[in-house]
């Protein structure tokens, strides 16, 4: 390969054009980003940039001694992919020919309709968002945060602790159901009440109040949520749209197998748009995980400079941490599926205790909560015992 283009600059982009050099390709690196900022860490966003603890400089991803050898196109979107002439077409009318492509293009926040240009309403995803809303936050006010998600509950975590009166929204029953199961999803948002954080759950939002800016939730069941303040945390979007008609597998992202590789040769798919093939679980799975984004891409690239010559590879199980009202939660695993959970160490009641999921006896997932030692023991071992 002459050259190889990087759609994406963020963590999986960055990650990606590390293991290409890595591997020893010294051919021409593309790397394409619709942001004009270079690679920068997204998890601090919600957390200590958002509580104003850290400045931008302390987000950068690159190393002072980094020397990539990369044309760093940035501010641009990609809009198109021509398979037959191996070329990315881009937003100001551009296009980057490469022999090889690796798509990184991550995912957006899915936003509430007929909201659009309405002040005091935010979404969280990048540099420029967070900036927005750690501006309006240092105001003060009345918070209402739509969605009990991760994202969520992070932002609500850092609002609690900046003074803000806050309340979260959930939809779903119990919040965090998804990715923890009933039980421990439960366990984990009882945070929000330990601190006095209002959640309401089993509601839908049925739209928004204000003409200029938002003055209030209103849910479904009727009631009012007054709000000075609002952000909105329920979910992504995976950011495919350009690949349409390219003879790429689009399904819930860009369809691959377990080493990232798609159908069409020399393109494979990295990081929250790439829906990996998990032989685990035997299905297709969206990893929107910060680990994922570091170490899955050099499976992909592998797979990319010896295109075919390999057997598929499988990916280390999926493994995400959070941090909200100063309790660190780690889980690794798929909590989907598991016919039982069991605490083997320390105590719900005190927010400090190691879970394992099981199906049929056989580990699937572990949780933590504060107990970061114990933790990284079992994942090393459910890792290895995964491979």
């Amino acid at each position: 390969m002459r050259t190889v283009a990087v759609v994406g600059a963020s963590l999986a982009g960055l990650s990606a054009a590390r293991s290409l050099r890595q591997r020893g390709y010294d051919g021409r690196l593309v790397v394409i980003g619709d942001e004009h900022h270079r690679p920068y860490d997204r998890p601090p966003l919600s957390k200590e940039f958002l509580a104003g603890a850290i400045g931008e400089a302390d987000l950068a991803l690159e190393r002072d001694d980094e020397e990539l050898r990369a044309e760093w196109v940035l501010g641009v979107r990609a809009t198109g992919l021509d398979r037959g002439r191996r070329a990315i077409r881009l937003s100001d009318g551009r296009e980057v020919r490469a022999d090889g492509v690796v798509v990184a293009t991550g995912a957006t926040p899915r936003t509430l309709p007929g909201t659009e240009g309405l002040a005091g309403l935010h979404v969280l995803r990048t540099l420029d968002d967070a900036r927005a809303l750690r501006d309006e936050l240092a105001r003060g006010g009345r918070l209402v945060v739509i969605g009990g998600g991760f994202i969520g509950a992070e932002v609500a975590s850092t609002a609690y602790a900046l003074g803000l009166d806050v309340t979260v929204v959930e939809a779903a029953p119990t919040p965090l159901a998804g990715p923890l199961g009933e039980t421990m999803g439960g366990i984990v948002s009882a945070l929000h009440a330990d601190h006095g954080v209002r959640l309401r759950c089993g509601v839908g939002v049925k739209g928004l109040s204000g003409e200029r800016r938002v003055d209030a939730v209103l849910l479904e069941d009727g009631r009012s949520l007054p709000a000075d303040i609002v952000v909105v945390g329920v979910g992504a979007r995976p950011c495919v749209e350009w690949l349409e008609g390219s003879g790429v597998a689009l399904d819930d992202g860009v369809k691959c197998g377990s080493d990232g590789r798609t159908g069409v040769t020399g393109v494979v798919a990295v990081g929250d748009c790439a829906n990996w093939y998990d032989p685990r679980i035997g299905r297709h799975r969206r990893v929107e995980h910060w680990t994922g984004a570091l170490e899955r891409p050099d499976l992909a690239v592998a797979t990319l400079l010896a295109y075919g010559a390999t057997e598929p590879a499988a990916p280390r199980p999926p493994y995400f941490w959070s941090d909200q009202y100063g309790v660190k939660i780690q889980f690794v695993g798929h909590a989907a599926g598991a016919d039982s959970v069991t605490v083997e160490e320390g105590s719900t009641d005190d927010r400090s205790f190691l879970a394992v999921y099981r199906r049929a006896g056989r580990p699937v997932a572990v949780l933590g909560m504060n107990q970061p030692r114990l933790f990284t023991r079992r994942r090393k071992e459910f890792a290895a015992a995964a491979s």
